[in-house]
């Protein structure tokens, strides 16, 4: 496989690091390593669209199934200005141990449009969307490949998404994606799902630690649907939550934020600048404050051996996937930062977007409470796992928490033999 990108912020290189590290302390035969670090599937489709302007711009999209050892291929569909196809299959290899680690029966999957959707219409954005969804048409399917929202995208992308679908099927199939309006068989709970993950995680993080709560600060760089729900769930908590951030800058307050009121203003303005609630700060700067906790919410590569030895909290929480590069993996276990890694800290996600699945399949709906509390009983008994794993074979929490996923996968692998 090609990879023009060779360096430490290269995400696909990134996760082969990690899993070879897991994958030799387990121990794997080399014929299921090879097997479990091939994605099984990569399209690239063309997406002519007219623009609102009458011209037609040529949009490229990408879908990759990396695993359906364990079930239909799950992951989410980004829409953004650097999508490229290493971070395509990087997402979707991390998609298969997230849901391995939650033990949900799904494999991994992941997508993303090159597009900026900040300069386009609404009317474009579904025109993007209705055609890239008729060129993966083919691999798509509730037995198949189960997308979901991730940057940029969200409950209305995944109506277009579904309605498109179930037009070409001439049948109504909401189980084709998760993460849909609750009108049209989306789950109670599923929007707040990641950060409310996030801070269950983080909780168990707290009593293995011996921390309390309502003594603890915490950072949060990210202020979107992930970052802004794990801040007001750490703030539930008890946390004092001290600084958040957008793409443009952070906002510091040593007393606390308002985050009621930083809700408000993103809902009015869609961006933190001219919220007076605090110090404005740089995005660099807010992942080496003074604080307990430190959840980066927002992407990828946020810290790496550049950085890493700044960063002063005590618990990493990893709400974003891939935030911490593997260069940056030695000098954070060094420093005997306890890392809560992503694959397990933000799974409350998929874990609920398996939850409306399966109630698409069946038909039949559950309680917000109900769909809280099954959630919360996966992430604590994940948590409790990985960190079991760690103290038994001596790794950090993320080699760990790689071990579990990668094994129960290789483990279906090895069941299921190569066809031939």
């Amino acid at each position: 496989m090609n990879h023009p990108q060779s360096n430490e912020e290269n995400p696909f290189q990134a996760m082969e690091a990690r899993f070879d590290l897991a994958a030799a302390r387990l121990g794997l035969e080399p014929n299921v390593i090879a097997v479990l670090r091939a994605c099984e599937r990569e399209i690239t489709v063309s997406i002519p669209v007219v623009m609102d302007d009458g011209s037609v711009r040529v949009f490229e999209g990408y879908r990759v199934q990396h695993s359906t050892s364990r079930g239909p291929a799950k992951g989410g569909i980004r829409y953004a200005p650097n999508v490229n196809r290493d971070e395509v299959r990087a997402l979707a290899a991390w998609m298969t141990w997230k849901c391995a680690v939650v033990n949900v029966p799904f494999g991994g999957g992941k997508g993303g449009v090159i597009c900026d959707p900040f300069k386009l219409s609404k009317g474009e954005l579904e025109r993007i969307t209705r055609r890239y969804v008729s060129g993966i048409m083919d691999i798509l399917g509730p037995d198949r490949d189960v997308p979901a929202p991730d940057m940029n995208t969200d409950g209305q992308v995944m109506a277009w998404l579904m309605d498109t679908y179930s037009m070409h099927q001439r049948s109504y199939i909401p189980a084709i994606v998760t993460g849909k309006p609750v009108s049209l068989g989306g789950s109670l709970g599923r929007v707040e799902a990641t950060g409310r993950g996030v801070m269950l995680v983080t909780r168990e993080a707290l009593r293995h630690l011996g921390m309390n709560p309502a003594q603890c600060t915490a950072a949060v760089q990210g202020a979107g649907n992930v970052g802004l729900i794990s801040a007001l769930q750490l703030q539930k908590l008890g946390v004092k939550v001290v600084a958040i951030s957008d793409i443009h800058g952070a906002v510091h307050n040593p007393k606390g934020l308002d985050l009621e009121a930083v809700r408000a203003h993103l809902q009015k303005h869609r961006r933190l600048d001219g919220f007076d609630g605090g110090t404005r700060i740089g995005n660099a700067e807010i992942l080496e404050l003074p604080v307990d906790i430190l959840v980066p919410a927002a992407t990828e590569n946020v810290i790496t051996s550049k950085n890493a030895a700044n960063i002063k909290a005590k618990i990493i929480t990893e709400g974003a996937n891939g935030p911490c590069t593997a260069g940056a993996d030695t000098i954070l276990d060094q420093k005997g930062i306890f890392v809560i890694p992503d694959i397990l800290a933000n799974a409350g996600g998929v874990t609920v977007s398996y939850f409306e699945w399966v109630q698409d399949r069946m038909a039949f709906f559950w309680t917000q409470k109900e769909v809280e509390d099954r959630m919360e009983h996966i992430m604590v008994e994940s948590f409790a796992a990985v960190v079991d794993m760690a103290k038994r074979f001596q790794v950090s929490n993320r080699i760990a928490a790689y071990m579990l996923g990668v094994n129960r996968v290789a483990e279906t692998t090895r069941m299921r033999g190569i066809y031939a």
